[in-house]
Order: C-alpha cells, then sequence, then structure tokens
C-alpha cells in the first residue's frame, strides 16, 4: 500500500463558530484575557467545548467571578444524509439562564445552535454565527469583541428577519425588556372593513 493512500488528506474548509462577545463593563476589566482573541482554534467534532469561569475544566474561559464555574456547552453533530455540520448548546449553570435567541435554557436542557444567534447570560451577550465548511472531523472557533450589545443592533426572531431594536420591538426575547416608545403608523396604510 503506498503511504500517501494511509495519511488522511487535509481538509480544505473548516466549518466556524465565529462568537462575538459583549459584556457592559468588558473596558475596565480583564474579562477576556484568557480567550484566544483573533485567533482561530481548531477543534475535534468529538469534543464539548465549555465555557465558563474555570479554566481547567473548560474549553474557553472568562476571567469574572460571577460567571459560573461552567456556563454553557456547545457539542457538534451531524443529522443524517446532511454534510452541513450543526451544533448544540447546552445550559450548565445552576443559578443562571442561558438565553439562545427567544429560548430560555435552565440547568442541563439544550437546543440546536441556530446559524445566527443571540446568547445571553448574566450580564454577557454573545452574537454566534456558524460558517459551513467541508471538514468532517473538526472545526474552528473564533472569538471577537463587539464594542456595543448585540441586542441594540439586530434582532434574530427568524433567520431572514433583521430589525432594529429601537423600533420598541422585543422579538419575544425573554427576560430582556426593550422599552415600548410610540408607535407610529404608515400613512399610505389604508383599512378596509
Amino acid at each position: 500500500m503506498n503511504v500517501s493512500q494511509t495519511i488522511e488528506t487535509e481538509e480544505n474548509l473548516l466549518p466556524c463558530l465565529r462568537i462575538k462577545i459583549y459584556h457592559p463593563q468588558q473596558s475596565t476589566k480583564g474579562l477576556y484575557g484568557l480567550l484566544p482573541l483573533g485567533n482561530r482554534s481548531r477543534h475535534s467534532a468529538e469534543d464539548l467545548l465549555r465555557l465558563g469561569r474555570d479554566n481547567q475544566a473548560c474549553t474557553f474561559a472568562l476571567a469574572d467571578i460571577r460567571v459560573s464555574r461552567k456556563q454553557l456547552s456547545l457539542q457538534a453533530y451531524r443529522a443524517p444524509h446532511s454534510a452541513d455540520m450543526l451544533f448544540t448548546i447546552q445550559n450548565l449553570s445552576q443559578k443562571a439562564r442561558l438565553s439562545v435567541n427567544s429560548t430560555a435554557l435552565d440547568y442541563l436542557e439544550r437546543t440546536d445552535l441556530p446559524d445566527k444567534a443571540l446568547i445571553r447570560f448574566g450580564e454577557y451577550e454573545m452574537l454566534i454565527f456558524r460558517e459551513s465548511g467541508e471538514a468532517k472531523g473538526s472545526f474552528e472557533v473564533e472569538f471577537e469583541v463587539l464594542a456595543a450589545p448585540p441586542s441594540r443592533e439586530t434582532c434574530l426572531c427568524s433567520p431572514s428577519v433583521t430589525a432594529i431594536m429601537d423600533t420598541g420591538s422585543s422579538c419575544g426575547l425573554m427576560s430582556f425588556p426593550v422599552t415600548q416608545g410610540p408607535l407610529e403608523s404608515d400613512e399610505t396604510f389604508i383599512y378596509h372593513s
């Protein structure tokens, strides 16, 4: 057998989870000192990724005592007859709820991670984008810090709708109230009874 037939080929394009994170006090504290900001890290699709305060038990750690030791986990999977690598997200915190778009997760509850998701726990907000790739055995994760909270800029009610939060629409985000402002009607709207 030829050596080139026994060596695994390098995968061309890896799926990637792009995670953009925000905290209101991020400029005054070193909250992200343990995260690999701006660098893509490669992970086996078999491995469970954990985010939390404990840098021994978690793949990614936040230097914040208000974050649970293990806050959340991400796990890759494949659906039958699909080439896409998909992910689930699970709340590992017994004290704090985790919100995924408009769905609140209690301790050990999990849900599928959409292609674009707004994740909230405590005062943290993370915008996660799933980029497709050809790889079957591994994927990448890339962290970036946002200057403003993503919930003020976009609403993720459905994958095809992006609305400005300042319009007063809360988009069903649980336990994160938005002040309802005056509603204006379209002057061209004609009412038919």
